[in-house]
């Protein structure tokens, strides 16, 4: 009986045990060996100290000591906790003092990132897979790792303990930590693998980054089904042309990713030169997917089929919307389509009423077996996400409130209408940010759009009519013929007088964050920082003007 996560390595070591787990090119690991070795480190935690319920830290670039690190620790009993390797070292040393991590698995290539300064006064006791001189730290290198035991170490776990916590951007700035179960990851793992019909055969393709939170079917669903992930390293995510040939070459079965790095595939990874007739499900998920770009793929790809992922990291997954042929490219929106097994979805209004009416939108709330336990060391955050429905008298059902306003449509498929905290106020209206994105990304010659508001008081700019500046900023497949005040007017037509940008601005790309999503905060943040008061002051007196 398989109810933890590490009993998926087991059972296939068992049962294949020279099946390849995962590939890093030109590096491979069997099940057989990543099971032994992933005893070996957990043999190596609990020497140094490690007990059930701790937080491990993985601060590593994309390698094959990732999945070994990921199972070693959870065969400690302990959780995971991915940290971006890219990531600033203020936010490492808060993700590592806020979860009190006292063990860190590593690697040599992040050798320099280890400042003396974020080390200083932090809970850190070892850090596993990179060696450096330290008076306060033990420090261990791969190479020590493999005279530790191969045996399965003994420690009681159950479906209720802590698997991973995986940080992301929280609303005050600082990161939040979300904590899932071994019982919300399997369900995760089994759900996702009937969804997608996965099994041993199948070669996932890793595009997303161990600390975001696309990357547990790679890592999570890929044992349970007993396939193999091939991970993507970080230089052909920057090479299209050089990412779709590995595509080729690894013959991938099932690929997931945000949409932007099947956008830059299209646009520039020659696909029309490479023989991709091995995938069968295209999925993405994380942001909206521009209709026409998403036809053309499906035409250069019709082998393959085509699903929207919904399902923010609190749940994993929770609904799905297969695409089907009909889909003409023309959609304004695209469903996140139905709710998956196990797993009930609710409407509500802003008085926490339930919505029934069809086509009404409100805020989804999601009950699931995916559901995170909550987040980690914020009670307050805890108390506002989760919601109580009461079903009989003293009878509760706990649902997490996504933030998401959505509605069913007359096919009964849900659509999402944007965000919550995407939502804004301007000139005496709420407007949502989703929906002006959506307008400009409909432009022929427009790849992305990202609609911000700049808060003029934060410059020092007061006045009673206007306190916030929307602007759009897009990226154009054609340079010579983008002309932002054309790109404005096209707008206007589609646009309610009261939701129009003061101004568009072409750029060759935009800020991202590390999971590929378009960075809107740093956007706003750096328009603050270029705009002047008079320039914004002549841009709003034109604007009141027509």
């Amino acid at each position: 009986m398989r109810y933890l996560l590490t009993h998926n390595i087991d059972h296939a070591a068992e049962h294949w045990p020279d099946k390849i787990a995962f590939r890093f090119p030109p590096d491979s690991i069997s099940y057989s060996q990543l099971s032994l070795r992933s005893n070996q480190i957990a043999n190596l935690l609990i020497e140094q100290g490690v007990q059930k319920g701790d937080r491990v830290g993985i601060f590593m670039h994309k390698s094959l000591e990732l999945p070994i690190a990921i199972y070693g620790i959870m065969k400690a009993g302990a959780a995971y906790v991915p940290i971006d390797p890219l990531a600033p070292a203020e936010r490492v040393s808060h993700i590592i003092n806020d979860c009190e991590i006292r063990f860190l698995i590593s690697q040599d290539s992040k050798q320099k990132s280890f400042d003396p300064a974020w080390l200083a006064g932090s809970p850190l006791m070892a850090v596993i897979g990179v060696t450096f001189e330290s008076k306060s730290l033990a420090t261990f290198s791969w190479r020590d790792i493999a005279h530790y035991p191969e045996s399965t170490p003994n420690v009681k776990v159950n479906e209720q303990d802590l698997a991973y916590i995986i940080f992301t951007s929280g609303s005050t700035g600082l990161p939040k930590g979300i904590m899932h179960t071994h019982y919300s990851a399997m369900s995760y793992a089994k759900l996702s693998a009937a969804t997608y019909s996965v099994g041993s055969e199948d070669v996932l393709s890793n595009f997303s980054s161990l600390h975001f939170d696309m990357s547990t079917m790679d890592y999570l669903t890929v044992t349970f089904a007993g396939a193999t992930t091939v991970i993507i390293s970080e230089a052909y995510m920057k090479l299209p042309a050089s990412l779709s040939t590995f595509m080729e070459q690894q013959q991938f079965t099932i690929w997931y990713s945000v949409p932007f790095a099947l956008i830059q595939l299209l646009l520039y990874g020659q696909l029309e030169q490479r023989n991709l007739k091995t995938i069968r499900w295209v999925l993405y998920g994380g942001e909206p997917f521009p209709a026409k770009h998403l036809r053309q793929l499906m035409d250069l790809w019709p082998h393959a089929s085509f699903s929207n992922v919904y399902g923010p990291a609190e749940v994993n997954q929770c609904t799905y919307y297969h695409l089907p042929q009909s889909f003409s490219g023309n959609e304004e929106t695209i469903p996140i389509g139905s709710i998956w097994p196990n797993t009930k979805g609710l409407i509500v209004d802003d008085d926490d009423e339930i919505i029934t009416t069809v086509q009404k939108s409100g805020e989804l709330l999601i009950r699931s077996s995916t559901m995170m336990r909550g987040y980690w060391n914020n009670r307050s955050l805890n108390n506002d996400c989760f919601y109580q429905h009461e079903i009989n008298p003293g009878i509760y059902e706990r649902y997490y409130r996504t933030g998401d306003i959505v509605s069913y449509d007359q096919q009964d498929q849900l659509v999402l209408h944007g965000r919550k905290d995407r939502q804004i106020k301007l000139r005496g209206y709420r407007i949502e940010l989703d929906e002006i994105e959506s307008v400009f990304a409909q432009h022929h010659n427009v790849e992305e759009a990202a609609a911000y508001l700049v808060d003029l008081q934060q410059l020092g700019h007061i006045d009673n009519d206007q306190n916030n500046y929307l602007e759009v900023m897009v990226t154009v497949k054609d340079s010579h013929k983008a002309d932002p005040d054309k790109l404005r007017n096209y707008a206007l037509d589609k646009l309610a007088t009261y939701a129009r940008p003061e101004s568009v601005l072409v750029t060759d790309d935009f800020p991202r964050t590390t999971s590929g999503k378009i960075d809107r905060k740093a956007l706003a943040n750096s328009a603050i920082k270029k705009l002047g008061i008079n320039i914004i002051g002549e841009k709003l007196s034109h604007a009141k003007a027509t």
